[in-house]
């Protein structure tokens, strides 16, 4: 019998890799022994596996400069309309790294060339691929999201220094360094009102090129750090105190030290407002710069310091800003203390004044008299601390509002935002999230990549709706065995690596449950932690009984200072202990908590998964992304109908997943009587035990005591309702091990799933979003590449940097 392809053998089989006009192999290799040489000085007797690695960026990143200044040539002659994505969490220099360190170096060159074609977060890798003059913006940070250890069964943080040995994809941007301005006062004068005494941070833009997938097209990714000027704190100081002024330039560089984690929690601290204003003063500089240079661009002067307040300004920005929400948890959504931003930013303070003032004033004459709806839609909170609700002022200040799935737009439009949709209907939008197939099928999973290529082609990676030609394949039994094949061939190699790193033997013919995501009551990871306890109960009450084997695999960072998350985490590793070293249980039951889950990790298990845990309370995510990438990967859901599982659910029939508990208006409904925790406890035998097990400390002897948060959330604070879904859960559960022993039925669903995730590309998202919220046509054109004439005059080119 044949070995199995490596992913590297298969991902040179599938002619759908090749990166245009990418040269010979042997060019690369005279590249890669370039850069080893007089890049990194070194040769090699003594360059380490991070030497070859950066010795292959260089040479990759050789043939995406010809390409990179090209593309931002053919904007400065064509002048299209620019899309500015702005976000605080690109954080994509660690992602790019992992892609391509796992490379196998011996066919590095040509792998290489591979790899480096897909590294964008989702939208810009769209926005490229569809021809999008776009460009993203965020902040360069030294640290980013913490590394997750686990000890003793406690997550502890370490520090992220990504950028310790450099990133060989970047380039700084010195010439293009901008003045950004914080704290000071504001002066009334004779010609107007002035913003004086300011302390200056200097933001010096690193750029990434982001390119799209066999278009020749490389946009930009600008990437802002924090610099003291050299005059910092100088002039405050007499000459002893220069060393002291020195040093303390750190405190203005901190600004771009350390990215906050995501953990859906509002906190309020001085220094992530200074980050969002950091980022966007640069970036907003950086964008009028750029439409001053522009060919067709404004000959005017564009107002960059807003010491009045024109009408005609706030038409402009309203009809250039859209907002997207993210989130429906009221405890997420930012509002700044007053007191902070008067100290930090005090003529902004007086300009949201003004704006607040001007809407108010709206509202009151189309609803007189009506003092409610005006404090429910002020851009100021009074009750208490004074606080400047930002969403509020995002919605006032764009031309657009939207969610990020259709049953989240509806939660905006008819809870969250409820005055504002009454008030402007046509502004409220859906977009439905989506994920780039390149990274999230063609990289992460060749075997299923190739087998699908073989049934229906090639262009589906460029429109993944062609998946739903998969149909016709639903019935054939060779096809059939080919997807098992290749999920089980994920599955084994997956296990090896649990065993190498966890010492834990995994079954690979075990169901593969898979919950990964942050950690965050809402996300019900304690659900799940119930069932586990549930199944291992069930399994020492009758050992003899027939049992589908199943291996856990939970993953997820909790937020540094999310105690409740912590102690799931806990509690979660305390019971993979009992049940993973309990010999009555053997090999039908595991459990692995996955350690430092991220982008490099969710390429290996997402391609192994059978079951994807999507439970979130009804009504509380927003979308999800992870939940399409097991879709496209050939996992089947069990999910609760909540962000885009409902899409999910619609486009691959309800029967084709695994949905169980409570809906919206269930959820709304128990909260309208009152939820009661007890009486489920009181009422389910299965569900009391294993809670009892938990606050007796029968999964942590030596600490009885130990989980005593935990059950006291579960019983009065659960605003998640986990009792109120237990039944249905476990119920749906035993659904899936049922047809888990059916290795055809389980199969066929899966390919129907898969053949239904075409909806769920992010180039469809992005479609979306540029004809109705941009406003401009995506394009298939294929800039010339730099090997080629281009169609335009040399002569009219700026001076050839990709700027």
């Amino acid at each position: 019998m044949s070995r199995p392809l490596s992913d590297q053998e298969r991902r040179k089989q599938i002619s759908i890799r090749g990166i245009v006009g990418a040269e010979s192999v042997a060019d690369l290799k005279r590249g890669f022994n370039r850069h080893l040489h007089f890049t990194l000085v070194k040769d090699r007797n003594v360059a380490t596996p991070r030497d070859y690695y950066f010795a292959l960026a260089h040479t990759v990143r050789d043939h995406l400069v010809g390409r990179w200044i090209r593309t931002q040539q053919y904007y400065y002659e064509k002048d299209p309309k620019r899309i500015y994505y702005l976000s605080l969490e690109f954080y994509m220099g660690r992602t790019l790294q992992n892609t391509m360190i796992n490379l196998g170096l011996q066919n590095a060159c040509d792998e290489a060339v591979y790899q480096v074609s897909i590294p964008g977060a989702c939208f810009l890798d769209s926005m490229a691929t569809l021809g999008l003059a776009a460009y993203g913006y965020g902040i360069r940070y030294e640290y980013g999201i913490f590394n997750q250890k686990i000890r003793d069964g406690w997550q502890v943080e370490e520090a992220d220094d990504w950028l310790r040995h450099g990133n060989p994809w970047e380039k700084a941007r010195p010439e293009y360094m901008l003045p950004v301005h914080f704290y000071g006062r504001v002066e009334h004068t004779a010609t107007g009102t002035k913003w004086v005494d300011t302390q200056v941070v200097l933001a010096l833009p690193y750029d990434t090129p982001v390119p799209g997938y066999m278009n020749n097209t490389v946009n930009t990714m600008r990437l802002w750090s924090a610099r003291a000027p050299n005059d910092f704190n100088l002039r405050d100081f007499n000459v002893g105190d220069y060393i002291q002024a020195v040093l303390d330039r750190n405190l203005a560089e901190n600004i771009s030290r350390v990215l906050y984690p995501n953990d859906n929690f509002f906190e309020g601290k001085e220094l992530r407002l200074k980050q969002e204003y950091f980022v966007v003063a640069a970036t907003l500089q950086d964008i009028i710069r750029r439409f001053k240079a522009s060919k067709f661009g404004s000959t005017e002067s564009v107002r960059t310091v807003f010491d009045s307040f024109p009408d005609q300004a706030w038409d402009i920005t309203k009809q250039t800003f859209a907002y997207t929400n993210h989130t429906v948890l009221p405890e997420a959504l930012e509002r700044w203390p007053v007191d902070l931003v008067e100290k930090l930013l005090p003529r902004h303070l007086q300009i949201i004044y003004e704006i607040n003032q001007r809407h108010l004033d709206h509202i009151a004459s189309l609803f007189p008299n009506d003092v409610d709806r005006l404090r429910r839609m002020s851009l100021i909170e009074e009750g208490g601390t004074k606080r400047i609700n930002m969403a509020h002022l995002c919605i006032v200040g764009s031309h657009a509002v939207n969610g990020v799935a259709e049953i989240h737009s509806e939660i905006v439009k008819t809870q969250v935002f409820k005055d504002f949709a009454e008030l402007e209907p046509e502004k409220f939008q859906n977009k439905t999230n989506g994920i780039t197939p390149r990274r999230w099928l063609l990289l992460c999973n060749p075997g299923l990549a190739e087998l699908i290529a073989e049934k229906i082609g090639e262009d589906y990676v460029r429109d993944l709706s062609q998946l739903t030609k998969l149909h016709e394949f639903v019935d054939d039994d060779l096809f059939i065995r080919e997807v098992a094949k290749v999920k089980q061939e994920n599955k084994v190699k997956f296990a090896s690596y649990l065993e190498k790193e966890y010492k834990v033997k995994i079954n690979p013919s075990s169901m593969f449950d898979v919950h990964v995501k942050r950690i965050h009551e809402y996300k019900r990871q304690l659900m799940n932690c119930l069932h586990i306890i549930t199944m291992y109960n069930r399994i020492r009450r009758d050992p003899a009984k027939v049992f589908v084997p199943r291996t856990v695999i939970i993953g997820g960072k909790a937020a540094p200072g999310y105690h409740m998350a912590k102690m799931i985490i806990k509690l979660i590793n305390a019971v993979a202990h009992m049940v993973n070293n309990d010999p009555v249980v053997g090999s039908k039951l595991k459990v692995i908590f996955l350690e430092n889950y991220r982008v490099s990790l969710a390429e290996k298990v997402i391609p192994a998964t059978d079951l994807s845990e999507q439970i979130s309370t009804a009504g509380t995510e927003a979308s999800g992304t992870g939940n399409m990438k097991f879709m496209l990967n050939g996992a089947l859901t069990i999910g609760t109908m909540d962000g885009a599982n409902v899409e999910m659910a619609e486009e691959a029939g309800e029967e084709n997943l695994f949905i169980f508990g409570m809906r919206v208006e269930d959820v709304t409904e128990l909260d309208r009587e009152g939820y009661n925790a007890q009486q489920y406890y009181d009422r389910l035998p299965e569900l009391k035990q294993a809670i009892d097990q938990i606050k007796s400390g029968f999964f942590s002897p030596e600490e009885p005591d130990l989980f005593k948060d935990v059950v006291n959330m579960l019983f009065h604070h659960d605003r998640f309702k986990v009792f109120a879904d237990y039944e249905a859960y476990v119920k749906c559960q035993e659904k899936v091990s049922e047809l888990y022993l059916n290795s055809k039925a389980w199969t066929k669903m899966v390919i129907k799933n898969i053949a239904a995730a075409g909806k769920f590309s992010s180039d469809r998202t992005i479609k979306e979003y540029a004809r109705d919220i941009w406003h401009v046509e995506p394009s298939d054109l294929k800039i010339p590449p730099p090997n080629q004439p281009r169609d335009v005059a040399e002569d009219k080119t700026p001076n050839g940097t990709a700027a």
